[in-house]
């Protein structure tokens, strides 16, 4: 389910194993997935290009450093034809729900068309960001006469020389468009309820030497390889480290951080009003980190203004403020953010039901969320989740995803083999290993519950859990997912 990053890790890594009976499911009209949906102004890679991209497919001809995001959406329809798996996608097809047929050991997918469809194995591959919020919680939406955009539908026809434009929202994808529609509008007004961390973000082209460099077989993969070595260095001592000294380590280091992103608006914002507005009291990794060298800058304009002032209503010109203040607007821009795959609420009860009746939405809701390395559930047999619970492992998006398609397909491959038409991990299994990845999550947890429990953030999620992060870093989950036992899972057939 799902023709996205993962959707295509699972496609090709399908393909060498031997496997060609496979469909993918996707509700849009080309694969990509987010970048398929978002084409925002300013939509760009935030990481560098050289670790988006699957080792599969290593790509030596980025344009930037950080790659655009028309750049990203080409580098995956390449791949999906260079792999052929456009022949076994499904375009404009929604899955509403599934159920689990004991009797059958398959999986009855309820499609949007009121049809229904079955599989043996299904592998979900919808992603972090599941949908986009389309209420972002403020009353009198409907009231408003002028234009909204979504970061994720927007609409480029619409000519935004000289209007006049809210933003609501500072995350990655308001950081992005601040300071790519700045200089066109009339007036741009940014509504934050929460500071972000933006770095600065050079973003040169990449030289036609360093691109000819990068063909030369294994210095891709060095590159991306050193990268990983170090995010995983940090997620594995956060996890090991012992908590007395975790929390006074991480206290001095968010209190130095605060003093030092102080000392850079200092230099880049002039307003010290605008400064102040500007400054987080949190970490810098309670909340998605951004990098944009625009955004910062964009607030010395003339005609940008930040707000944080809560907001009480929209009305029928614009919005208004809990200090009385309304302005007029001619577009707001929703940048409010996703149901993601780390909140409880996001799995809505009765969309996936399981073995003996057990329903995902509110096993998630009661027990917390939880999966054997992040992508199998005892009660959900022949299944598996590539972005579930505590799967983020601080590298690239696309480097995670294929290692958790491996997992899977490894299990069906070991299925097939076997001649099994049933899969599950064993109950006690998984159990054992939700409780060690807890234990490695206790420092993860007090900062995001803890010293920065102030923050809204979707690192933490509504139970006060960090179910987002993989607490044990990138090289010990791919070991895990490449060599499983299989002993984990219990293999069964159907009998006549």
């Amino acid at each position: 389910m799902g023709a996205g990053p993962g959707g295509i890790a699972a496609g090709v890594k399908l393909k060498r194993a031997g496997v060609t009976d496979f469909v993918l499911l996707e509700r849009a009209d080309e694969v990509g997935g987010s970048w398929q949906e978002n084409h925002y102004p300013g939509l760009e890679v935030d990481i560098p290009s050289l670790a988006y991209q699957y080792s599969f497919a290593r790509n030596p001809n980025w344009s930037r450093l950080f790659a655009a995001g028309a750049e990203v959406r080409r580098y995956h329809v390449a791949v999906a034809r260079r792999f052929g798996l456009y022949p076994h996608i499904r375009f404009g097809t929604e899955v509403l729900g599934e159920e689990w047929d004991e009797d059958r050991h398959c999986w009855r997918l309820r499609l949007a068309d009121g049809t229904v469809t079955t599989a043996r194995f299904v592998i979900s591959a919808v992603g972090a960001f599941i949908s986009p919020k389309q209420d972002p919680g403020i009353p009198g939406l409907t009231e408003y006469r002028g234009k909204i955009q979504r970061p994720s539908d927007w609409d480029d026809t619409y000519d935004l020389t000289g209007k006049r434009v809210a933003i609501i929202g500072t995350g990655a994808s308001s950081v992005q468009i601040t300071p790519s529609i700045a200089e066109k509008v009339g007036s741009l007004a940014v509504f934050q309820r929460t500071p972000v961390w933006c770095l600065p973000k050079p973003n040169p082209r990449i030289p036609r030497a360093v691109r000819l460099a990068l063909h030369v077989p294994g210095v891709t993969a060095t590159v991306h390889g050193a990268a990983l070595v170090a995010v995983d260095a940090v997620l594995r001592t956060m996890s090991t480290a012992p908590m007395p000294v975790v929390r006074p380590t991480l206290r001095a280091m968010d209190a130095a951080a605060i003093r030092g992103y102080r000392t850079l608006l200092r230099l880049m914002v002039q307003d010290p009003r605008i400064r102040e507005g500007l400054t987080p009291d949190y970490g810098p990794i309670a909340k998605r980190p951004t990098l944009n060298t625009g955004y910062l800058l964009a607030f010395n304009r003339e005609n940008v203004d930040l707000v944080t002032t809560p907001i009480e209503r929209f009305t029928a010109t614009g919005i208004r403020t809990t200090d009385g203040v309304e302005r007029d607007f001619d577009m707001i821009v929703l940048a409010t953010g996703y149901h993601v795959f780390s909140d409880p609420e996001t799995y809505t009860p009765g969309m996936v039901v399981g073995r003996d009746g057990m329903d995902l939405g509110k096993y998630f809701a009661e027990q917390g969320l939880q999966a054997y390395e992040s992508v199998a559930l005892p009660g959900l047999p022949n299944r598996w989740t590539l972005v579930g619970p505590y799967s983020w492992t601080g590298s690239g998006w696309h480097a995670f995803v294929e290692m958790m398609a491996d997992h899977a397909v490894r299990a069906i491959s070991e299925a097939r083999r076997r001649g099994a038409t049933f899969v599950a991990v064993r109950q006690d299994v998984h159990d054992a290993y939700h409780r060690r990845i807890y234990r490695s999550g206790a420092a993860m947890r007090y900062y995001l519950s803890e010293l920065n429990a102030h923050v809204p953030t979707y690192y933490r999620n509504s139970q006060g859990d960090s179910t987002y992060i993989r607490p044990t870093g990138f090289f010990s989950a791919r070991r895990a997912h490449h060599r499983f036992p299989f002993s984990d899972y219990e293999f069964d057939r159907l009998t006549a």
